[in-house]
């Protein structure tokens, strides 16, 4: 979420450099999600240690954006690079 946020910051600032290490390190968790079927690799792990089975069992989110962070955060990761080529696009004119 961090990195997310980082994007739209980088680019609104005009840090081109630093906007591309955050869709990086964010393109590697999905990467990782990904080849892990879309689930935390960490969730196994978590889940010998309780019953509970809410989304957010695992996480410090409300159970609300819990059960949604995949398309929030990945609406927000889309937009920011959109964001982030339009910036960039602008500035090099």
């Amino acid at each position: 979420m961090c990195a997310i946020v980082a994007i739209w910051a980088f680019a609104g600032t005009s840090n081109f450099i630093g906007a591309a290490w955050a869709i990086a390190i964010v393109l590697v968790e999905v990467a990782v999600l990904g080849l892990n079927h879309g689930r935390c690799p960490l969730d196994g792990i978590a889940a010998r240690y309780t019953d509970d089975t809410r989304p957010n069992f695992d996480i410090y989110l409300p159970v609300w954006l819990a059960a949604r962070t995949k398309p929030i955060f990945g609406t927000l990761f889309g937009t920011g690079i959109v964001f982030t080529l339009a910036r960039w696009l602008t500035a090099a004119q």
